[in-house]
């Protein structure tokens, strides 16, 4: 598992005081069976960033698409991410990317940036990746080739169709001090009910100090994990949060994650295609004090 340097703070409120402003906001109530508003979210396509790494560095195994048959609005105030696997035994699904990049915590402010989504629920599920997180802003120019230095806030991750979900930080250089490519992380932790339910998931980036900033990740408004400055060199820091960030959602199919949380290799045989993430609102909010 990966390596943990944080207190998990259970009970702890998610989001300190402030007075917060809500600067985007998407509760996906689209019409049944069209795509995502091109407006605010662009698609990944294929399995890599250009000029990126293949099988987008984790190993996963999916092909994403803008197929509606891959994401989607379900005509009820979600939007549907759904990996499938067709008869060869390939796999298609959907990731997303908000098009905007400044989503970040002014200095000597907070940013928080949640989601309410529902994970996948399959009946066989050792391979299943989805994931809720953010990259900093300067990813996107260069296929995000100048990871993990730019900065990855990983707000829930999900594997194998556990109960759990873990949140992490990804900072600094390839085996640095950040501990990549696991990154600082909270591991797996329990989930009950979110594989068949709704759930909040949330980071708050806090540079109200600028000599000790903290991320804050929270589930259902609970504080579950924290990352603070000074558990890296400051350049590392500021490098890594410092700025605007961009929203994805995903669901992968084998790789890494999975891997190394069922030690074999993944998607396992009978694993099961068509189980959706259901995502029913994204936020971003800020706070100047």
């Amino acid at each position: 598992m990966s390596i943990s340097f944080a207190t998990t703070l259970a009970g702890a409120p998610a989001q300190a005081a402030g007075d917060w402003t809500t600067v985007f906001q998407d509760d996906f109530d689209g019409q049944a069976g069209t795509g995502v508003n091109q407006a605010d979210w662009l698609y990944d396509l294929g399995t890599g960033y250009a000029g990126g790494a293949a099988n987008w560095g984790t190993g996963e195994i999916e092909t994403a698409t803008n197929s509606t048959d891959n994401v989607y609005h379900d005509g009820g105030g979600h939007l549907v991410i759904k990996p499938i696997r067709d008869g060869a035994g390939s796999w298609t699904s959907g990731r997303i990317e908000s098009q905007r990049t400044d989503f970040g915590a002014p200095p000597g402010g907070q940013m928080e940036m949640s989601a309410t989504l529902r994970q996948p629920n399959p009946e066989s599920g050792l391979g299943y990746w989805p994931a809720f997180w953010a990259m900093g802003a300067d990813a996107r120019p260069v296929g995000a080739t100048n990871w993990p230095s730019i900065g990855e806030l990983d707000i829930m991750e999900n594997v194998n169709a556990l109960s759990e979900h873990s949140t992490t930080f990804h900072c600094g250089q390839w085996a640095g001090e950040c501990h990549d490519p696991d990154g600082i992380s909270s591991d797996l932790q329990d989930c009950a009910g979110c594989l068949t339910g709704y759930h909040t998931y949330s980071v708050v980036v806090d540079r109200r100090d600028a000599a000790a900033e903290e991320l804050r990740f929270s589930l259902d408004g609970v504080q579950t994990f924290a990352v603070r400055q000074n558990q890296v060199s400051d350049a590392t820091w500021k490098a890594a949060v410092d700025h605007g960030f961009f929203a994805i959602f995903d669901v992968a199919i084998g790789g890494s994650y999975p891997n190394k949380v069922c030690a074999c290799t993944s998607p396992g045989a009978g694993i099961t295609s068509g189980a959706g993430m259901s995502i029913d609102s994204f936020s971003v909010k800020v706070s100047n004090s």
